[in-house]
């Protein structure tokens, strides 16, 4: 999740050159210190499933060693990176406040050359699915995806081999951005996707968090098994975060309006809220959001088919379509959480989610083209949603699971098997 795969393939590709750090039985350090290891009380991954995987790593599975050497090369990239903070950035968002997150409209560009008149070249003009590379410079969109891909795979990497510096780095990294006081991000998103002498701020904004942000609330659940350096202090300081940033996406405004949006930022917004309702202690909430979401998102997001309308209308119709399925698939993770089974539901045409992973597997298996408009295809992008089906009981999508294209540094579903965007063009 930690941005373009290339840039992310790049950085696994010096990691391997500089140095490949060799596993550690799995009842050492870790296991001496604590005693017997936990399973984590996770949102959407399954915590059993987690603690199943480590012994079986203890015991030598092959498989998962092959992974796990995969996961600490990620992992040793990122230990000499960050920690990063909202208060760093050149300029402050509109609102005058450092602490205040700010990100840029991506599809959005100037159509009038630059003056010192015009400093912006406004106005500016979508176009979609062409990402304006200055929305990377001088606001902490890039930094927030850097902080979810560090503490997801550094998290991971200490419960599965106990060395003591990812854990240490990965709470680092979670204090300075949402628990010091003077790096602190406010838990808001009033400034998110601003588009320059237009909007200061847009409700499409929440999804800068709501397509990564779950994530970490997994790896603080897997840092609360007895993780050294996160703290009791750093525990709570992520809880009030967090209930903080629950209350203003289900009550302000653009809260309620990212909630009404009929593709995947809505799909995105279910899943964002629901993990933080059960993250908090809301169980309640996060089975209403999860039961509701199988007549508000897939009912009219899914066709009879199990195409996606909304996402194929976009000029990176792939990349879309399996993006709003791994809000779904997540959505389905948190569901097994509280009772609720998203991949059994059927709507009142034959919906299901079983059928919106299953359209997307000629192209995924390499055995068909994608018919449909996309300015940038990943084969690869559907791997991890097409794990989630198979694992669901989806015999189609477990059958298609050898023919999947590998993502870049390798498939990681065994260690971390909740779905992730793996083509992410951050937008």
């Amino acid at each position: 999740m930690a941005g373009n795969p290339r840039r992310r393939l790049g950085v696994v590709l010096t990691a391997v050159a500089a140095c490949v750090t060799v596993l550690v039985p799995i009842a050492s350090s870790q296991a001496a210190a604590s005693g017997s290891p936990r399973a984590p009380k996770t949102v959407v991954m399954d915590g059993k499933r987690l603690l199943q995987a480590k012994a079986r790593l203890g015991h030598g599975d092959p498989a998962l060693r092959r992974a796990a050497k995969d996961l600490v090369v990620r992992a040793d990239g990122w230990l000499g990176q960050g920690p990063w903070t909202v208060v760093d950035k050149p300029k402050p968002a509109p609102s005058g406040d450092p602490h205040d997150y700010l990100s840029q409209a991506p599809y959005w560009w100037p159509s009038q050359p630059k003056t010192p008149e015009n400093p912006w070249g406004c106005p500016y003009v979508q176009r979609d699915g062409e990402r304006n590379p200055e929305v990377d410079t001088g606001t902490d969109r890039p930094d927030i995806g850097k902080v979810v891909g560090s503490v997801t795979t550094l998290s991971l990497a200490w419960y599965y081999t106990g060395k003591k510096q990812y854990a240490e780095h990965a709470s680092k990294v979670l204090r300075t951005w949402f628990v010091d006081p003077a790096t602190r991000m406010n838990p808001h998103l009033n400034h998110g996707q601003f588009i320059p002498c237009k909007y200061d701020g847009r409700a499409i904004g929440i999804i800068d968090f709501s397509q990564q942000y779950t994530s970490v609330l997994d790896a603080i659940a897997i840092l609360d098994t007895g993780a050294p350096g996160w703290t009791r202090s750093d525990r709570a300081g992520m809880r009030a975060w967090n209930v903080s940033f629950l209350d203003w996406l289900v009550n302000s405004p653009f809260g309620k309006q990212e909630a009404a949006a009929k593709n995947n930022h809505g799909t995105f917004h279910d899943m964002q809220v629901a993990a933080l309702a059960l993250a908090t202690g809301d169980k309640e909430l996060a089975r209403k959001v999860v039961r509701d979401a199988r007549g508000l998102r897939i009912d009219p997001q899914i066709a009879a088919d199990g195409s996606q309308p909304q996402e194929l209308a976009r000029t990176r119709s792939w990349h879309y379509s399996t993006f709003d399925l791994v809000a779904y698939t997540r959505l389905a993770d948190i569901g097994r959480h509280v009772g609720v089974n998203l991949w059994t539901y059927e709507g009142p045409d034959g919906q299901s989610l079983f059928k919106a992973v299953d359209y997307l597997l000629p192209a995924a298996t390499g055995a068909a083209r994608w018919p449909h408009p996309e300015l940038e295809f990943y084969r690869y992008a559907a791997s991890d949603v097409v794990h989630a089906a198979a694992d669901a009981g989806d015999r189609r999508a477990k059958a298609a699971v050898p023919r999947l294209e590998t993502p870049p540094g390798g498939d990681l579903w065994a260690l971390r098997p909740a779905a992730e965007q793996l083509d992410s063009i951050a937008g």
